[in-house]
């Protein structure tokens, strides 16, 4: 799991900080777009039952084809990698917080300029909870998760989302119990892209 964020965070660093201009007069946009969520997520705790939150998100886009260019891989989906903050207000089973960041590959199913754009996701990050469960004895956490959704573009760069997710939380080992809390969340959005 920390291999997985370093080799996340080291990638984002090298779109950020390398000379990414392939032979142009202009370089390519490194952020693509960003992305505006909120949505409702469940899950169950062993003693307290429910597990209901809801998030608000943002996504930050970053393309990564000019880095796959580099290398004579030119795919006409999209690609990308999003950094993304987020804090959720947990309803069940007392009121709290999650606050975190999750660092996601985004992968597109159909061409990258198609109107109608399935795409699946997955990524790991980092959170922090209030909530204190028999499941997890530290609140500081990581988060590993994998979805699926579609961007619908209703104007040439604005876009409905629907997003669906399976997360599961745990200490990583760092303090026990650490047996975990899987959640499954849907989303909707706006997305908007430069």
């Amino acid at each position: 799991m920390k291999r997985i964020a370093f080799f996340a965070i080291l990638l984002v660093a090298s779109l950020l900080l390398s000379d990414i201009g392939l032979a142009q007069k202009e370089k390519p946009k490194c952020l693509e777009g960003i992305e505006f969520f909120t949505g409702f997520g469940w899950g169950k705790l062993r003693e307290k039952k429910d597990y209901h939150l809801t998030p608000l998100m943002v996504d930050f886009d970053l393309d990564l084809k000019p880095l796959t260019q580099k290398i004579n891989f030119n795919p006409r989906q999209l690609l990308q990698f999003q950094i993304e903050p987020f804090i959720s207000f947990v309803a069940e089973p007392d009121t709290n917080v999650e606050i975190g960041t999750s660092f996601l590959f985004k992968i597109g199913i159909l061409p990258q300029t198609s109107k109608f754009q399935p795409f699946i996701l997955a990524g790991p990050g980092m959170v922090y909870m209030t909530q204190h469960t028999r499941e997890q004895s530290t609140q500081f956490n990581f988060i590993e998760q994998a979805g699926m959704g579609m961007h619908y573009f209703f104007r040439k760069n604005i876009a409905f989302t629907l997003e669906g997710r399976f997360r599961h939380l745990s200490n990583s080992g760092i303090k026990h119990p650490n047996s975990g809390i899987n959640t499954q969340f849907i989303f909707a959005g706006i997305s908007y892209q430069f």
